[in-house]
């Protein structure tokens, strides 16, 4: 019994031993198929070798497109949003009527102001009759004193009445006028009901509601004159004082793929606390323009650098990775990972990945591959 299990043992041993052989002798004949599989060979391409050459020191900065002309309306008195006509997105002309606030109390001063200066004006109108009368009578008395037809006293009497009545006169007048002018304010303070726009443009925010109370200074919405539009970059303190109005800028537009040369208009001479950054102002007149719109500009600081570019058409892209084909010995290619920096035109500057001297690829790229060779 003891023979026949050693003997089956030493079967499965062997079985396990071929079978591991065969494996290996599989194995090592496909790896002698890959080692002589035939290398790809490319033609119909061009080839470029990198140099390094001298051009303009730039220095890219973000920014953001804004409306030159922006108002923000708010309300000066306390009240409830009765009426509101306009919404985001809507045209307004400067006057137009854009809300209305149910403000009780200031409609009854204005009311009660009016009627003020009405019960001014037959007040001076009663004055006005009694300086009369006392005008009249006077001048008879007058007459009757030449005459010596009564005493001095009674001459006294009446020319005091007089001056008196002048006085009431006065008086009633300064009243008038002080009701003409809280009427004034109070209507004023009525015509505060009524929001209109101060300009003509577009609502761009809105951010109060029908029925919402408000207070005064609360924002209500925003208008943007879509006329007239700006970009405005964020320059870093370190390179402010290297940019001054009228330096050159190579302008790019994202959103509506334009690229164009400007200059900067206008900086403001005091720093943001929080980003340590001064703003560069650019007038734009491009059509499609929107507030909020990202843009980036390379500044020109007037000097030059050694820089290496190559055509856009080399570039190989494959989501967020950038490379491009360098041929290394026998002409095989590699791919080689690169850094891209800005936009010259029909070329695209390398930050890092190439040196001087390196051959790449510059058309026909689609037809390389790892390890191939290029003829």
């Amino acid at each position: 019994m003891r023979n026949y299990l050693f003997a089956r043992k030493t079967l499965f041993v062997t079985i396990l031993l071929t079978a591991a052989l065969a494996a290996g002798c599989s194995k090592g004949h496909e790896a002698g198929k890959t080692e002589n599989a035939p290398v790809v060979v490319v033609k119909g391409v061009s080839l470029e070798v990198v140099k390094s050459v001298a051009a303009p020191e730039l220095m890219e900065v973000v920014g953001t497109v804004r409306a030159r002309t922006s108002a923000v309306v708010s309300t000066r008195i306390p009240g409830t949003v009765s009426v509101l006509k306009v919404r985001e997105g809507d045209r307004v002309r400067k006057g137009q009527l854009l809300a209305q606030l149910d403000a009780q109390e200031n409609q009854a001063n204005a009311a009660m102001a009016t009627a003020g200066i009405e019960e001014a004006r037959r007040g001076l109108d009663e004055a006005l009759s009694r300086k009369k009368l006392a005008d009249t009578t006077f001048d008879r008395y007058q007459i009757l004193f030449t005459e010596q037809a009564i005493s001095r006293q009674e001459f006294d009497v009446r020319q005091t009445e007089k001056d008196i009545a002048a006085q009431g006169v006065s008086r009633a007048n300064s009243r008038l006028q002080q009701a003409q002018a809280g009427a004034k304010a109070a209507t004023t303070m009525s015509d505060y009901t009524r929001i209109t726009a101060p300009i003509s443009g577009i609502i761009i925010s809105k951010q109060a509601d029908l029925g919402a109370t408000v207070f005064p200074g609360q924002p209500l919405m925003t208008i943007d004159d879509d006329g007239s539009y700006q970009l405005e970059l964020a320059l870093p303190e370190n390179i402010a004082t290297r940019v001054k109005p009228g330096s050159p800028v190579q302008v790019t537009l994202d959103a509506i793929e334009h690229s164009f040369t400007a200059r900067i208009a206008e900086i403001v001479p005091a720093a943001d606390p929080g980003s340590r950054t001064f703003v560069a102002k650019i007038a734009l007149n491009q059509k499609g323009l929107k507030s909020g719109m990202f843009g980036r500009g390379a500044v020109s600081f007037g000097t030059e650098v050694n820089s290496i570019t190559v055509p856009k058409k080399a570039i190989v892209e494959h989501g967020a990775l950038v490379s491009v084909w360098a041929l290394g010995k026998e002409n095989t290619a590699h791919m080689r990972i690169v850094k891209v920096g800005r936009d010259t035109g029909e070329r695209v500057e390398i930050l890092s990945g190439l040196s001087e001297g390196d051959r790449i690829v510059v058309s026909g790229v689609e037809k390389v591959t790892e390890g191939a060779r290029v003829e």
